[in-house]
């Protein structure tokens, strides 16, 4: 059975398919902030800029968290008791990167409140830019850099422990 998090193609059974699965809806609701702020600045704080902003705001204080965790508790250790030198840097220079984001939502998530309070001149270009382009970097090295590795050096039944972790964490079962 398919989960809601899922696409057709892609479920709990292949973790790091979710995972990049997952980095296609971060790039669409990062680059939404720039969108909205054109919206904004043609529009005010009306409804279609009320309800893009209320879309931003569930994604990533739901989904967006729960992808980090997928990485931070269950793939990036997993990957360190396995990985060279080399890709344990990079992970750990990842892992600092999920903080940087965090306090960059922080700043993205108060201007997004006040627009859905109808307060139009919060989220400005600068930072709508600043937070789309962050994540789409992020997602890119974590594709690049990270994820193959995953598929070549764990195992089946540490991948199948990943996607049960996964599927948890959103309450599903697989």
């Amino acid at each position: 059975m398919l989960n809601p998090f899922a696409t057709e193609s892609v479920t709990f059974d292949t973790p790091v398919a979710m995972l990049m699965a997952c980095h296609e809806r971060v790039r669409h609701y990062a680059a939404l902030t720039e969108t909205l702020v054109q919206h904004v600045a043609q529009h005010g704080a009306d409804a279609a800029a009320i309800a893009g902003a209320q879309s931003i705001l569930r994604y990533f204080d739901v989904a967006a968290p729960l992808h980090h965790q997928d990485e931070d508790e269950d793939l990036f250790p997993a990957l360190l008791q396995v990985g060279s030198p080399e890709l344990k840097q990079t992970i750990a220079a990842i892992m600092a990167e999920h903080a940087e984001l965090s306090a960059l939502w922080s700043q993205v998530r108060a201007a997004l409140l006040s627009l859905v309070a109808g307060n139009d001149n919060e989220l400005t270009a600068e930072l709508a830019h600043q937070f789309a382009e962050r994540y789409r970097a992020h997602a890119r090295r974590e594709d690049v850099d990270i994820y193959p590795y995953a598929k070549a050096l764990l195992d089946v039944a540490h991948l199948q422990a990943l996607g049960r972790k996964m599927a948890a964490r959103r309450g599903q079962r697989v």
